[in-house]
């Protein structure tokens, strides 16, 4: 049984196994093996307890092969035809896979191999070792077995489990062993607590040797990342330690043994002997055993969380409040060490208290509320525990072992707030402020944090521990979480409140801590306060002014769904700056993005208006000088405007520097030059924008085809390309660049767009004016040709040849060409020799029916009466004058009149759509919640102003936050409200997002509602008090009536008897 269990597990984790060296001997890892090996660097046996299993020098996934054939007896060969085959399909869905080249590696997980063993029985197994053994190492193997089984929350092992348990029947033995398990531990504990006492005085003589043990335990943790460093000492201190902690079992399960080999080393034996009466077996089993409940509840898993606490039995073992009990019991609170926490938690009980805790914090988060209220109203002193071991300083372990104790905080502030995760009542953080002093909370988390400032320097050599700042902000968290119900512990968190020091540890946590409020499946609201992740503050300004200002609204009115599609590349953003952060170069460009972009519009400006004041510039001698006087007046503008920058703001100043010294450089060294020095400096800076725009939004990173849908990346590269052209080609390719204004300005764009917006619109109505251009000119040229006649100024250029009688012509092509090459004016001078002159002549430009097109095209449109102004003026008297006429007044009114103004109709209203929507989208920012679209006036009157709103409850940076955080948290270790918002993001239902609604005005409502009921209880109360009253009352009354009906009766009989002593008696 015990070979089949080490087998089992070894199949489980062999993945984890690594080769060592150049030997490529399998190094099984202390978590997989549980037990006392030992490894040489040749091929050799690991001893297991009893059993021994070969190490050869294989790769690990042979190994997991091997012990696979083994325990499948022969069924998985090399043909792979079993069912392992159909798990190497699968896609891992929890856990990590292997590390390596091997295609066997990429595919096959911890996952897929859990369930190929549950499947296969292994979940089974365990149950039944539990239940049935008798014997102290196959229990300890199959728990370990349970926990190898369930590692990274396997639901399917857990669902396995929980069938087993429920179906047959085998529930009330496996927790009646458990419990009995617990019992056993606690009441070792009660007998061996005064050795923690005596341990305390020898503190101090194995302060060294403890050091020196914890250093390998941290190189074992840590054997991937050093593997070729001091191997052999390594594996020498592990045989070392796996030999003692086998001896020490032999010891306890045969105290004789412990006469027969002490060893040479006196100092490790009797290290051995204070172990063993600190850590006895009985204590040190419950380790596992907590860890396999907690893996059991691992991914809030409901039935099993309430499973644990409530089986429906004939008898029911509550493990719940029994784990609670056992953490009560190993911190000394039952024998009345409350305050003497530094007395019972040790470095060699730590580990277990700290596994007590998380299993206790998995047993709640979900949650699970029936849980969480055993735990906070069970009779123990499980909650003052949790509290002391936040607020007290736990020593000596705090001494010498500091990330112990802040393991310890971190843990049992976790707990705590999952005792209070998702609870609209107030009972369980009334609890927990019951036998808490608001004033050592705040000071808890100020040293935490002062702790955390001095070992800033430290935290690269040591990423394996928990920062004190970390453990100080979930300190916050949790005093955030109660300051709800508790007014003084509120006033204490706001940074300023407290004249002593601390108020800079207040305003860390405060700026690092958000919250938000999420919907739940029963549309029941819930406020979330969680950390705001380290890699959000790479998250650019720009970035956040640009999804706020262009998110887009859907159908129902709500912006949440083009934000969460943005969500996903603001965290590559992210990931992207924190990588530029190694770059410092490339950081700075990249965070002066908006100056560079500014430097470039100025230069294109002052470069275009130095071409149109002086191009072209030089042609005359004297025309690039200056007299002296305007000369020496340049030169003081220049120190003025030099002198400017250091009195007045850089971008108020800085242009009419710029403007002297352009000017001063034309009139010192030429236009030409001075162009070329601008230009070099416009393309440098634009190349520095480009760099710094690419560094800013990582599109490399994103794939060549984002690359070619990027616009903005495509139109910056085209400003590169003008930039080059204009520097090496032509300065009037300087003129493209003051394009750049409308791509700055949004009332630009809306011009373009109110064009580009109905395109098809306004290209429609020019096909239709188009098409009755044609119809006019058909018309025209069938019967109204000779009326197409226009004047005309025909261009003569004539040029006189010296010795010739001729003039010769040229044409005005050859003109501008020869003053092209001899950079000449291009004006034209007409010369008629001889005094000739040619009048302006006539043309007909109708006879073809395409010239008959063009003329009603270019004549027709362009002249405000239509094409009739172009034509010739008909006489009265001409047959074809009416016909004439309406043909003009058709022209005029169908194409100018109506076609022309529908097509500028629709650019108009476009713009003045676009310019409503502008103010309607300006006015929703300002006065509409971006997350909830509750609209100001909405928060009238109320506790919670609209700003506070924004602000703290629905920051829509929050959320993105929360996003993020669910991101890069361990699945593992997410609370109720992460798990559940973590599903919905998969999912991508967006159901958990406030749509027109807010806890603050809910709660306000609700107070209402409770003012009313509370004055009907009252009144209820006065009307029962009143009830009473009247009912006390009537029963007084009846009494006395009863007591004269007696009196008359007895004085009725009495006067039957004596009727002479009637007339004394009064009468009634």
């Amino acid at each position: 049984m015990i070979d089949r269990l080490i087998v089992t597990r070894l199949a489980v984790l062999a993945e984890d196994a690594v080769p060592v060296e150049e030997s490529r001997i399998l190094v099984v890892p202390l978590q997989v093996l549980e037990g006392s090996y030992e490894v040489s660097t040749q091929p050799s046996f690991v001893q297991v307890e009893e059993s021994r299993i070969l190490v050869v020098p294989l790769q690990g996934n042979t190994l997991r092969k091997i012990l696979l054939h083994r325990y499948f007896k022969g069924e998985y060969g090399s043909g792979m035809n079993g069912p392992l085959a159909a798990s190497y399909s699968k896609t891992a869905q929890v856990g990590g896979g292997f590390s390596g080249q091997d295609s066997d590696k990429s595919v096959v997980t911890m996952f897929d191999i859990q369930c190929l063993l549950d499947k296969e029985g292994a979940s089974e197994l365990v149950i039944d070792v539990i239940v049935n053994t008798r014997n102290d190492r196959i229990f300890s193997e199959g728990i370990l077995l349970g926990i190898a089984l369930l590692e990274g929350g396997n639901t399917q092992t857990q669902y396995s489990t929980y069938q087993q348990l429920k179906e047959q029947k085998k529930s009330e033995k496996f927790f009646k062993v458990l419990y009995d398990r617990m019992k056993a531990a606690q009441q070792e504990i009660r007998s061996t607590v005064t050795v923690n006492t005596i341990d305390l005085g020898s503190k101090k003589k194995d302060d060294d040797s403890d050091l020196t043990i914890s250093i390998p335990k941290k190189r074992v943790k840590d054997s991937t990342l050093h593997l070729k460093e001091g191997m052999k000492g390594q594996l020498t201190e592990a045989s070392s330690a796996t030999s003692k902690a086998y001896s020490v079992y032999r010891r306890e399960m045969d105290p004789e043994i412990d006469l027969m080999g002490s060893g040479t080393d006196a100092g490790n034996a009797e290290e051995k002997s204070t172990e063993e009466a600190i850590m006895s077996p009985t204590i040190a089993i419950m380790q596992p055993i907590l860890r396999f409940l907690q893996l059991l509840c691992e991914n809030h898993n409901r039935e099993l969380q309430n499973f644990l606490r409530h089986q429906n039995n004939k008898t029911n073992y509550n493990l719940v409040c029994e784990t609670l009990q056992f953490l009560d019991c190993i911190c000394g609170s039952t024998t009345g060490g409350l305050g003497l926490l530094g007395l019972y938690i040790n470095e060699r009980n730590v580990a277990l208290v700290n596994q007590t805790l998380e299993s206790l914090t998995e047993y709640c988060q979900g949650p699970c509320h029936e849980n969480q209220t055993c735990i906070a109203t069970h009779e123990s002193n499980g909650i003052d525990i949790i509290i002391a071991l936040i607020l007290n300083d736990i020593n000596p372990l705090g001494k010498y072992c500091m990330d112990l104790v802040l393991q310890l905080k971190n843990n049992a502030s976790k707990l705590l707030l999952a005792i209070m995760e998702s609870r609209h009542d107030s009972e369980n953080a009334e609890r927990i402020l019951f036998n808490m002093r608001p004033r050592e909370l705040v000071d808890v988390m100020k040293n935490a944090y002062n702790q955390g400032l001095e070992c800033d320097h430290e935290e690269e050599n040591g990423d394996d521990g928990i920062s004190p700042k970390d453990v100080g902000h979930n300190i916050y968290i949790l005093a955030h979480q109660l300051a709800r119900h508790n007014k003084t512990l509120q006033q204490m968190l706001k940074p300023g409140s407290d004249p002593d020091e601390g108020d800079e540890a207040l305003r860390y946590y405060a700026n690092h801590t958000a919250q938000i409020e999420i919907v739940r499946h029963d549309r029941t609201m819930e406020q979330i306060v969680f950390p705001v992740p380290n890699i959000c503050e790479f998250l650019t300004r720009e970035s956040k002014c640009r999804v706020f200002n262009t998110t887009e609204r859907d159908e129902q009115g709500s912006k949440v769904n083009d934000f969460f599609q943005q969500t996903e590349d603001l965290y590559n953003e992210m990931k992207w700056q924190k990588k530029i952060r190694n770059n410092p170069p490339l950081f700075w460009f990249s965070r002066h993005i908006s100056l560079w972009g500014s430097i470039s519009f100025n230069l294109a400006v002052f470069i275009n208006l130095a071409v149109a004041l002086f191009y072209p510039f030089g042609d005359d001698g004297d025309e690039g000088t200056l007299s002296p006087l305007f000369s020496v007046l340049l030169w003081i503008a220049v120190a003025f405007c030099t002198a400017m920058l250091f009195f007045i703001s850089k971008p108020v100043g800085i242009r009419p520097f710029l403007v002297s010294v352009i000017l001063r450089s034309i009139y010192t060294i030429g236009l030409g030059p001075t162009l070329i020095l601008l230009g070099a400096a416009n393309l440098c800076n634009k190349i520095v924008f480009l760099v710094s725009f690419v560094g800013n939004r990582g599109t490399f990173t994103r794939g060549y085809r984002a690359v070619i849908m990027d616009m903005a990346f495509l139109y910056h590269v085209a400003y590169v390309l003008v930039c080059m052209l204009g520097l090496c080609v032509h300065e009037f390719f300087y003129s493209f660049l003051l394009f750049d204004l409308v791509y700055r300005e949004e009332t630009l764009l809306n011009v373009i767009k109110s064009v580009t917006r109905n395109g098809r619109s306004i290209i429609l109505t020019a096909v239709l004016a188009l098409i009755l251009v044609y119809l006019f000119s058909i018309i025209g040229f069938l019967f109204l040709k000779d009326d197409f006649i226009m004047e005309v100024d025909r261009l003569k250029i004539r040029t006189p040849v010296a010795g010739i009688g001729d003039v010769p012509t040229t044409t005005l092509t050859s003109v501008m060409g020869a003053c092209a090459k001899e950079n000449c004016s291009t004006s034209i001078p007409i010369i008629n020799p001889a005094g000739e002159e040619e009048e302006d002549g006539i043309e007909r430009t109708c006879d073809t029916l395409l010239m008959c097109i063009v003329t009603v095209l270019n004549q027709g449109l362009r002249n405000g009466g239509g094409v009739g102004d172009v034509l010739r003026k008909p006489s009265k008297d001409e047959p074809l004058f009416a016909a004439r006429v309406v043909y003009d007044l058709l022209f005029y009114f169908i194409v100018i009149i109506i076609v022309l103004n529908l097509i500028f109709g629709v650019i108009i209203d476009t713009f003045a759509d676009l310019r409503s929507e502008k103010q309607k989208k300006e006015e929703i920012l300002k006065t509409t919640c971006f997350i909830c679209g509750l609209e100001r006036d909405k928060f009238d009157n109320k506790t919670v102003s609209f700003e506070e709103h924004i602000k703290s409850e629905h920051n829509m940076w929050h959320y993105l936050y929360f996003i993020v955080l669910v991101k890069v948290k361990d699945p593992t270790e997410y609370t109720g409200p992460e798990s559940y918002v973590a599903q919905m993001i998969v999912e991508k239902n967006l159901d958990w997002f406030p749509r027109m609604r807010a806890m603050s005005l809910v709660s306000n409502e609700g107070d209402s509602e409770q003012n009313e009921i509370r004055n009907l209880q009252e009144r209820l109360e006065s009307t029962m008090s009143l009830v009473k009253q009247l009912s006390s009352q009537l029963a007084e009354l009846k009494e006395q009536m009863t007591e004269q009906r007696k009196n008359k009766q007895r004085l009725g009989f009495l006067g039957s008897n004596t009727p002479h002593v009637n007339h004394h008696m009064p009468p009634p």
